[in-house]
């Protein structure tokens, strides 16, 4: 009986594929034909200026993401440069860590930390 079930079951899917699979053709088709119908009437010039206006809105779309993740990995390196030099203290302590301890753990120079400083205010005050 189990069998039976699984045979049926196994059926079933396989068929449900088959109509998924031509559903979505017949959906395809159904666009191109309205497409093609909208670009033999009048209104070409509308159509297109339509496309070309969506193409613009996913392009902005697409450069807002680049920026939003070359931001946002800028602040993540930062954050992972201060636990790294937390987790570094940690793991020194045996008292209390002096100022030259940090000095130690950061192994970039006073000009190069500044500098990173003021590009992480620029593109918090861009942003």
């Amino acid at each position: 009986e189990k069998e039976i079930w699984n045979r049926e079951r196994l059926s079933l899917q396989k068929s449900l594929k088959q109509a998924d699979a031509e559903l979505s053709k017949l959906r395809a088709e159904l666009r191109s034909e309205a497409f093609l119908r909208e670009l033999g009437s009048d209104t070409e010039n509308v159509v297109l200026r339509r496309i070309y206006g969506k193409y613009l809105r996913a392009e902005s779309f697409r450069k807002a993401l680049i920026y939003q993740k070359k931001y946002l990995l800028l602040l993540l390196g930062g954050f992972q440069e201060c636990e790294e030099a937390t987790l570094a203290l940690i793991a020194r302590m045996g008292g209390q860590p002096s100022y030259t301890d940090l000095e130690i753990i950061t192994h970039h120079s006073k000009g190069f930390t500044r500098f990173r400083s003021a590009v992480r205010v620029s593109v918090a005050i861009s942003r």
